[in-house]
């Protein structure tokens, strides 16, 4: 078990700079006034750092790191729960009588637990088809940023609510989720015994047991991860860019950079090179976030040490990371 150790100035990365050294910031992606409100920190070791030259008085905290080279990454069970919680169409599979295999479009919602909640229509030719307690499975695809999309497959089976409390409860949730009222007996559930989760296309799954689903939370970034994303894509370009030259240790160089998704621990950014191949760089947060501002915040402060290390304004003391993973090209 490593230790992060952060060190917070006293004062504000938009403090008065001395007359030996002035200079100008880069273009960031929050305004002066919210950024005040988060002091930036100054790394010292593992993955990368923030800092600010302006300190006066430093204090210091500790975080324990887990030596693991997924520790930096949401686990599978918490990314399927997010999968779930931001899609809302799927396809469930199951055997008719006959004993064919189908499958069909359906939307859904989910219970505090990840259940997914299904309502069919009652002039559905599928509805005769689907018998009580079977074995089915829901497929959920959720693309993110047009370059990558996580794939998370519900095994369990299809049940029909029976209980009225209950079904009123799904009913609720279904109005919440689609602003329509449900019909009550045509409310289903698919129990969750096992998820096949899965980053993207053309990448081997990962099973999860429904216990890690289930106890799994949501990314609290879901929300407005994909606005972030896109927000940055089309502002920061060259800041996305910097990043993979200032905190990731690539031995090729980048032609194109582009930040695919945005979670608590960190963003994933996919890069091409000069020879065409395509790679995705995790770059971690100095820190766990929990709302957009905390991100926006670290963001920030990112974006201004790696300006000033490329500026040879900061000397880096702090190790490159090492997670790149190559992409296997597709068509779209």
């Amino acid at each position: 078990m490593h230790l992060l150790q952060f060190q917070f100035p006293s004062t504000t990365l938009f403090s008065k700079p001395s007359l030996s050294l002035v200079r100008r910031p880069p273009p960031i992606l929050f305004t002066t006034t919210q950024l005040k409100q988060f002091p930036i920190p100054r790394f010292s070791i593992q993955s990368f750092k923030c800092s600010a030259s302006s300190a006066v008085s430093e204090r210091t905290t500790q975080l324990e790191l887990a030596q693991n080279h997924d520790c930096n990454k949401p686990s599978p069970a918490e990314v399927s729960r997010t999968t779930m919680e931001l899609s809302s169409m799927g396809t469930l599979s199951t055997v008719n009588p006959d004993g064919w295999p189908l499958g069909i479009g359906v939307r859904f919602a989910v219970d505090s637990q990840g259940t997914p909640i299904i309502c069919l229509h009652q002039s559905s030719n599928t509805v005769s088809f689907l018998n009580n307690d079977v074995p089915a499975s829901l497929h959920v695809q959720l693309e993110q940023c047009g370059l990558r999309t996580p794939q998370c497959t519900i095994l369990g089976k299809l049940t029909k609510i029976e209980d009225k409390m209950t079904s009123k409860k799904h009913c609720s949730l279904w109005k919440r989720k689609f602003g329509e009222e449900a019909n009550e007996d045509l409310i289903y559930a698919v129990s969750v015994e096992r998820v096949l989760h899965m980053e993207d296309f053309g990448e081997d799954g990962v099973w999860v047991m429904s216990m890690d689903y289930e106890m799994a939370s949501p990314d609290p970034l879901r929300d407005f991860a994909e606005s972030f994303v896109e927000e940055i894509n089309a502002n920061n370009g060259e800041d996305v860019y910097r990043f993979c030259n200032i905190y990731a240790d690539l031995d090729f160089q980048v032609l194109d950079a582009k930040v695919v998704w945005v979670d608590r621990l960190g963003f994933d950014i996919r890069v091409r090179t000069s020879q065409d191949d395509a790679f995705e760089v995790r770059i971690p947060f100095p820190g766990e976030v929990s709302d957009e501002k905390g991100a926006k915040s670290s963001f920030n402060c990112m974006s201004q040490l790696a300006w000033e290390v490329e500026k040879n304004f900061h000397v880096p003391d702090f190790e490159k990371v090492k997670q790149v993973k190559k992409i296997v090209s597709r068509s779209r």
